[in-house]
């Protein structure tokens, strides 16, 4: 229905999705619109309006604004009407959307009922996740790193793999980095602060923690990968991160919550997938758009 609209009749039937139930005359408040005996109280505009976001309210400020709105009330109630008499709701289309609304709407509500309660979170949570995992909050200022050079695409790809699997970093770098100076010293090149570095280099090794190893990095006497041996640096305060842990306490609790209760629905009920079935299912690509004509 929206891309067909102008731009003020979309909002209004963006915004309030399920048209008002016609209200019949003898409501409390003074009537501001009749359409057919249907009646918009003032009790009834208002409500409608304050279902806007700000944004969109600000668009139908003043009595210029509010007119506006009544106008579109109009639009859009003499929209259903003639929708309805021309039995539009009685389409199977209208009727399959008007399903997988109220499928949605459930499905939300189930998940609000029962993985949302279930994500709650509270300050002690939030104070032992910091106390436990500190070091996720260390802001370095100064890092010691060992680095692998080597020319290849392919090259890096095989040493990336190798201390994927568990290969010792210092013992990788004395056999292949081409850097044979620091490849000596199993390649180690020495601490660094702030702005003592490439900045592409620089970028990666101040977001690495200790011991970790940074994918290979393309600069242009070769390709990097770089592992951070030592940091020094200040930890975040508390209350600087509370919110941030919050959000990713809750986020996961609300994962682990939804992946049990699926798991639990998937034991009560009856699921048959017929793989031969699902073997012939294809989806096709969705055409690009034709280029424009030359005249």
């Amino acid at each position: 229905m929206k891309r067909f609209l102008l731009v003020p009749i979309t909002l209004i039937v963006a915004l309030v999705f399920v048209a008002s139930c016609a209200k019949e005359s003898g409501q409390k408040g003074g009537y501001v619109l009749k359409i057919d005996g249907n009646v918009y109280t003032q009790e009834d505009v208002q409500a409608e309006m304050n279902t806007l976001p700000e944004m969109a309210k600000e668009f139908f400020q003043g009595p210029e604004g509010t007119a506006r709105f009544v106008d579109e009330l109009v639009k859009k109630e003499l929209l259903y009407i003639e929708a309805k008499n021309k039995g539009l709701d009685k389409s199977k289309d209208f009727q399959k959307k008007v399903e997988e609304f109220k499928k949605i709407t459930l499905i939300n509500q189930i998940l609000e009922k029962e993985i949302e309660s279930a994500a709650k979170v509270t300050d002690k949570d939030i104070k032992d996740y910091y106390d436990k995992h500190k070091e996720d909050f260390m802001v370095n200022t100064q890092v010691r790193l060992s680095h692998i050079v080597v020319k290849a695409d392919d090259d890096a790809k095989k040493v990336y793999e190798r201390l994927k699997k568990g290969e010792d970093f210092a013992k990788v770098a004395s056999e292949v980095s081409l850097d044979k100076a620091s490849a000596k010293a199993g390649g180690d090149i020495g601490n660094f602060k702030r702005g003592e570095m490439k900045p592409e280099l620089e970028d990666v090794a101040f977001r690495l923690k200790k011991g970790e190893v940074s994918m290979p990095i393309r600069l242009k006497d070769g390709i990097h990968i770089i592992k951070v041996t030592d940091a020094k640096g200040s930890m975040l305060e508390f209350d600087k991160v509370k919110g941030l842990i919050g959000q990713r306490m809750a986020a996961e609790k609300q994962r682990e919550s939804f992946d049990k209760f699926i798991e639990n629905l998937k034991k009560k009920h009856k699921i048959d997938i017929n793989k031969d079935a699902l073997a012939k299912i294809t989806f096709a690509p969705t055409p690009a758009p034709a280029a424009p004509a030359h005249k």
